[in-house]
């Protein structure tokens, strides 16, 4: 369990699963080769063999007196037969978290970076044979764009699955908030729009006391796309948008003070964006 201090905000990585692949779903451009080429900097997010290390992470966010929690993972129990890794999963997420302190009922805050099923998936746990809410008394927070592009979603139902388990039933019982992509949740912590990956996405921004960083959400899954920000993800809502989120990403918080939160970077997770030689690279 990592856990971060950015002026009076404490963030602590809550992980779910941790992966290491050489062909990855996300990354079709990827090739061990290729992290070879890019030297050592890479080192910390490969393994030894050159495959990418991938994870998927909640964050606990403290803020103001406020927990809140940044994306929800995969969850248990759910059927996710198109993604063999997260297909009806059993661990002890909660068990997990509750050790930061980060207990169902002490949650004030759910914020879904957007709708895909590895960041919605603890919105829900089951009860019975009914999806009910995890945080009972939290808000769930999501970009109103975002919700209108699922709520509304018309192509293969594989990829909108979540939607019906892990998401409209917030929204039924009434815990749903919609947003915009620049909504504030505390006076440190507020939401930059990252769309591309998908309609609403929103990254992170947290600022305390003169310190800063900025949760990635997807605008990016490894620290190799911030050396090529042109690879896109094989789940890019619009590919082209997302290659130009990513790209004015990198630009904005390179050689600047500003810790990056990588939220399917594994390894160590988060570092800080610098230029050498004329190339992007992410150092811890």
């Amino acid at each position: 369990m990592l856990t971060w201090k950015i002026g009076d905000v404490r963030v602590t990585r809550l992980q779910e699963l941790a992966m290491a692949t050489g062909k990855p779903m996300v990354l079709p451009q990827f090739t061990r080769d290729q992290a070879k080429r890019e030297g050592e900097w890479l080192s910390p997010f490969i393994d030894e063999t050159g495959r990418l290390l991938l994870s998927v992470h909640a964050w606990l966010v403290e803020s103001e007196g406020r927990k809140i929690l940044v994306d929800t993972c995969v969850g248990n129990h759910k059927p996710r037969s198109r993604f063999k890794d997260f297909d009806n999963l059993d661990l002890p997420f909660l068990a997990d978290i509750a050790k930061a302190g980060a207990t169902p009922e002490t949650i004030d805050i759910v914020l879904c970076t957007h709708l895909h099923v590895d960041h919605v998936g603890w919105n829900t746990t089951l009860s019975g044979q009914r999806w009910v809410p995890t945080f009972p008394r939290s808000r769930y927070l999501m970009c109103a764009r975002e919700w209108d592009h699922w709520s509304h979603y018309t192509g293969p139902s594989e990829m909108a699955v979540q939607i019906e388990d892990s998401v409209r039933p917030v929204v039924d019982a009434g815990l749903a908030k919609l947003v915009e992509p620049t909504h504030r949740l505390t006076s440190e912590v507020w939401l930059e729009p990252t769309p591309g990956h998908t309609p609403g996405h929103a990254s992170v921004r947290i600022a305390s006391r003169g310190e800063e960083a900025v949760i990635t959400g997807d605008v990016m899954h490894h620290p190799i796309q911030i050396a090529h920000p042109e690879w896109v993800c094989a789940f890019d809502t619009d590919a082209a948008m997302g290659c130009e989120t990513r790209r004015s990403f990198v630009e904005r918080y390179c050689d600047e003070p500003i810790r990056v939160l990588g939220t399917h970077f594994g390894g160590p997770s988060a570092g800080h964006i610098v230029r050498r030689n004329g190339a992007f690279q992410f150092l811890v």
